[in-house]
């Protein structure tokens, strides 16, 4: 064993003959330099494991592809493009929406030139970055105001902390929503300073529960949209109308939390009723709070539209500087809200919404291709065949409401399908798909044509792992 560890090429030598190939030229050196070095470690195991047992096998011309393609993998970036074959179009995990192609462009512009991002091209004086969106999110959804912060739980958190700060909130029991990531309304309330005042039952609140909770402490009512969960059975809540009428009565402002907002009437897919920002503001809301990177199909942003006197002191609030969005998605934005103008557009161009109205006869036929491609790539390595299955929206939205599709159904010959999926999410680019009636799932609904290629060779390289 000392003899084959005396055996291994130097890593000055090994250094030497990368930099003849010239493959790794734009990695900094000191970085393959650490990259060899965990190479030869994993050389070193092997000869402890018995796996090499030669002289031979160490050899600089024998071990040199092994080591490429390891510095390969290891230099790929940590944060990289993922293939979703999931079906779950606003995938938490995976990054939520896509951007249209216009929204694309617009970051690019964005980080590779300066802009008038706070300057006022008409007077040459500071402008307002905000300039630059909320005239369009007027005009789309009929607010007389907005504001964008940098997601849903900050704009949350800064109209609580503009509006309600040391005065109570009631809010039903039903609506005590828990956001992700263990983030709930209670906890943010109690940031902004606002003081819960919590009212009827977890199924069933009344005008009257609100009614009798106002105090001259009360600051403002609130709804949250349950946007990510339903209650079902015996259940009630208080209209909005009903909540806006009763905020007129008693001078109070009314902020709906509307969670995962959308800009497009999504009931012609039968899976369930969700208002949208222009109808809630239509109805009178004072405030309005939603997420840009959702059903919206923009960027990650926290979206704030209403009454302008309100939004002009949530403007104000010194917190807004911390809370602020940047440039790209600013950006991003602005040509996500410029598609909204012409609603059939929208539809066609955002990514999130032409995924989500992609009927089942048309991802039939695309499933059919990918399968036939499939099998023709890998041919008795695998079983392929076309089944019906259900999308889901993900991002929170429409719970437990399903989008019929047709998913490509893979059975590998000689590994179990977990252990192809597991393979899956180390080839290049990764490939994240679903495990159903005992086969790898692939739903092509969160997949482009142009995709299909790189589905393929992920599988290829999967396949290739499994089978040694």
């Amino acid at each position: 064993m000392s003899i084959l560890f005396r055996a291994l090429p130097s890593v000055d030598k090994v250094l030497d003959a990368l930099t003849e190939s010239g493959e790794f030229s734009h990695i900094p050196r000191s970085i393959v330099r650490e990259h060899v070095n965990g190479f030869l470690d994993v050389c070193r195991e092997e000869i402890r494991a018995g796996v090499i047992t030669e002289q031979e096998q160490l050899a600089l011309g024998i071990i040199l592809p092994r080591m490429k393609a390891y510095i390969r993998a290891q230099s790929r970036p940590h944060f990289r493009r993922v293939l979703n074959g999931t079906g779950v179009v606003v995938h938490t995990n995976l990054g939520r929406s896509l951007l249209a192609e216009s929204a694309v462009e617009a970051v690019t512009e964005a980080c590779a030139y300066y802009s008038n991002l706070e300057f006022d091209l008409a007077t040459g004086e500071r402008g307002s970055r905000y300039s630059h969106v909320e005239e369009l999110l007027c005009k789309v959804c009929g607010a007389e105001a907005g504001l964008v912060v940098n997601n849903n739980a900050a704009a949350v958190l800064i109209v609580l902390d503009t509006l309600c700060k040391d005065k109570e909130v009631p809010v039903s029991r039903g609506q005590l929503v828990e956001i992700g990531g263990s983030f709930r309304i209670p906890e943010v309330m109690e940031k902004s300073g606002a003081t819960l005042r919590e009212v009827g039952a977890t199924n069933r609140t009344h005008l009257r529960d609100y009614e009798q909770a106002i105090t001259e402490e009360t600051g403002a009512l609130l709804r949250v949209h349950t946007s990510n969960y339903r209650i079902v059975g015996f259940h009630k809540e208080v209209t909005l109308e009903e909540m806006v009428a009763l905020g007129k009565k008693h001078d109070l402002p009314v902020i709906e939390d509307l969670g995962s907002g959308s800009f497009t009437d999504f009931s012609t897919l039968r899976i369930g009723e969700e208002p949208t920002v222009q109808q809630v503001v239509g109805a009178g809301a004072d405030v309005v709070t939603f997420s840009g990177d959702k059903v919206l199909g923009g960027p990650q942003a926290g979206i704030i539209v209403g009454k302008k006197k309100y939004i002009d002191m949530i403007k104000r609030n010194p917190m807004n500087r911390a809370l602020r969005i940047d440039k790209m998605t600013l950006a991003a934005l602005e040509a996500t809200l410029r598609l909204y103008r012409e609603p059939e557009l929208a539809r066609i161009e955002i990514p999130t919404l032409s995924m989500m109205f992609a009927e089942q006869s048309q991802l039939k036929q695309r499933a059919r291709r990918l399968a036939n491609r499939i099998k023709k790539a890998c041919g008795e390595q695998i079983s392929v065949k076309v089944v019906d299955g259900n999308s889901r929206v993900g991002g929170g939205s429409f719970p437990e409401r399903d989008l019929p599709t047709a998913l490509v159904a893979i059975t590998p010959s000689a590994v179990s399908e977990t252990m192809l999926k597991k393979a899956l999410l180390d080839s290049n680019p990764p490939l994240v798909g679903r495990i159903e009636q005992q086969a790898f799932c692939l739903d092509p609904r969160t997949l482009t044509d142009k995709e299909f290629t790189l589905v393929i060779d992920a599988l290829q390289q999967a396949l290739q792992v499994v089978s040694r």
